[in-house]
């Protein structure tokens, strides 16, 4: 392939084109943004405001793409864990037991990882990354599509192009243009509404703990992330479903109190404050169905949120993104059609899927199909947080699917389904041999303000 042209500079861009430049003589990416020198927000990345989350199969596959980008991070601040030993994961109002879990995590703002990874992108042999580049349309011969054609009307001709634009997508507009069906869209409506603040970070926080990740419950639907990051800072990010946490000070310490547990209060009751807060509401997660369409234009594809645009509490989004750049790259390897790189995303993005999906339809006011095996994929996981609480062999379990590198059937193993029904009923023994009660949750009840 003689070039390729990648749509949008973001995180699932530049490793879309990281993926490309092993195959293709030059990558091109474009994006409508001017592109800065220095690691600071801009427009068209509105979530680098927020906390981000980089999955430990994330971490794996960008490693992949960009060897050494993990000791870069570190050298410019970022810094490492454990994800089970280091971090408070709190479902349903329960910690998930600590220990050491084997699963090496990454602490880093978004707006440093993408700068790094915008930095190593840019200096691969025949790769440009170009701001201020805004497509307006495709361009095509027949059923080929031939590059792109830009709001300036310059021409960029292309083999392949691969549009990584995000939620704002304007591929099914594009693919009606040329004749071909658009993706049937599925959506969970969620009115997720958030608000971040950036506090001094001192070392006696939290205990030394440098994350602290809570999920809404059915009781109490707001969920909250507290993440460290260089600088010795941190981000900490609340939210509601149906409801907005407020900005100035009072008012975020006061909504963080009414959250499952109290951890993330605790914090920012006592923290320095660094900023004046900033919001953003999230609609529905929506999942379109590329992999289904019956005609696909040849030369295109569409990866990243374009793809898929998961509730962005959960931290998917990234580490999604670079699984589906490693498919990107073999499947562009082989010059196959489109379907088979859809189908390959597909299974990408199912399992990530079905755990948003599932969760988020547990919650009152969320809108969307609410099938009799998502009721009781939902029963069983109360259940088993119940147990996790105490069995740390479970919360390993869990952390493997939650970060990507098991699929959740892992959950329904023989084995972990024993673990779960022994701990819903008497008393559960961790890896530590240390028995406890199962059942009591380790925070008391907090009610919403």
């Amino acid at each position: 392939m003689r070039h390729a042209v990648v749509i949008g500079a973001s995180v699932s861009g530049l490793l879309a084109a990281a993926a490309l430049s092993r195959i293709a003589e030059r990558v091109t990416v474009l994006d409508r943004d001017r592109l800065p020198g220095e690691d600071v927000h801009r427009r068209g990345t509105a979530q680098s405001r927020h906390a981000h989350g980089l999955l430990a199969r994330g971490l794996e596959v960008m490693e992949l793409l960009l060897p050494g980008l993990t000791v870069e991070l570190m050298e410019r601040g970022a810094f490492g864990g454990d994800l089970q030993a280091d971090c408070r994961w709190i479902n349903e109002g329960r910690r998930l037991a600590p220990a050491p879990g084997r699963m090496p995590g990454l602490l880093v703002s978004r707006l440093l990882l993408e700068g790094q990874i915008r930095r190593r992108v840019s200096a691969l042999p025949g790769v440009e990354v170009a701001g201020e580049s805004q497509v307006a349309d495709l361009t095509h011969s027949g059923d080929w599509v031939t590059g792109v054609r830009l709001v300036s009307g310059e021409t960029v001709s292309a083999g392949l192009v691969v549009d990584a634009s995000g939620r704002g997508s304007r591929m099914p507009a594009w693919l009606g243009q040329l004749g071909f069906p658009a993706p049937a869209e599925e959506r969970v409506e969620i009115d997720l509404t958030y608000t971040t603040r950036v506090f001094r970070r001192r070392p006696d926080d939290l205990a030394g703990d440098p994350v602290v990740i809570m999920a809404a419950t059915r009781a109490v639907p707001r969920a909250g992330v507290a993440l460290a990051m260089e600088g010795d800072r941190w981000i900490v990010t609340i939210g509601g479903y149906g409801d907005a946490p407020p900005a100035d000070l009072d008012s975020f310490v006061a909504y963080a109190r009414s959250l499952p547990a109290p951890d993330i209060h605790e914090l920012v009751s006592r923290a320095e404050p660094l900023d004046e807060g900033t919001h953003h509401r999230t609609p529905a997660s929506v999942r379109r169905r590329y992999e289904r369409l019956p005609r696909f234009p040849r030369g295109l594809a569409v990866v990243g949120d374009a793809v898929c645009a998961f509730n962005p509490i959960y931290g998917q989004g990234m580490s999604v993104a670079a699984v589906e750049a490693l498919r990107l790259g073999e499947w562009a390897r082989r010059d196959r059609p489109a379907r088979e790189l859809f189908r390959s995303i597909a299974r990408v993005v199912d399992a990530p899927w079905d755990i948003v999906a599932a969760n988020d339809l547990r919650l009152p006011g969320v809108r969307g199909r609410r099938t009799a095996k998502i009721k009781m994929v939902n029963a069983y996981l109360e259940r088993f947080h119940r147990a996790a609480e105490h069995d740390t062999e479970l919360g390993r379990r869990f952390l493997r699917v939650a970060n990507l590198l098991d699929p959740p059937s892992a959950l329904l193993r023989p084995a972990c389904l024993f673990r779960v029904l022994r701990g819903g009923s008497d008393v559960v023994r961790g890896d530590t041999g240390d028995a406890v009660p199962a059942g009591e949750p380790s925070y008391p009840a907090r009610h919403q303000n």
